[in-house]
């Protein structure tokens, strides 16, 4: 039996890419992505105190998040962003935990092993 283990680190980050951007795209609810990964959209009190109408623009803009780079994601998992309101700096970062959110996945290419949890934040906040 092959597992995600198997898989080279190209085609293992080009599936936990994927998986992220089709978690982050669901995250609106309005527009659901079939199959989507398992996990929950959270923020800091730094980002709940902006206010509601910037907390529904930046849901909307991580949701279409597509400005990733060697730079700021060198794994190449689409697993962080930073996203200006404003002249607000806010970051997102996705993080892969196993199924009880109890510590790391531990094959993070594989949904039925992984749960994420996508926070947004300030850069102070971190």
């Amino acid at each position: 039996m092959t597992t995600t283990l198997d898989l080279d680190p190209v085609r293992e980050a080009a599936l936990i890419a994927a998986q992220n951007d089709a978690f982050r795209r669901s995250i609106l609810g309005t527009t659901p992505v079939a199959d989507a990964p398992q996990g929950h959209f959270v923020m800091t009190r730094g980002v709940a105190a902006l206010g509601i109408d910037a907390q529904l623009e930046l849901t909307r803009l991580v949701a279409a998040y597509d400005e990733f780079n060697t730079d700021s994601d060198p794994q190449g998992w689409h697993e962080m962003g930073v996203i200006d309101l404003d002249g607000t700096m806010v970051w997102f970062k996705v993080e892969l935990y196993d199924v009880y959110y109890t510590c790391g996945s531990p094959e993070p290419s594989d949904p039925a092993q992984t749960r994420r949890v996508l926070t947004l934040l300030l850069p102070s906040e971190y």
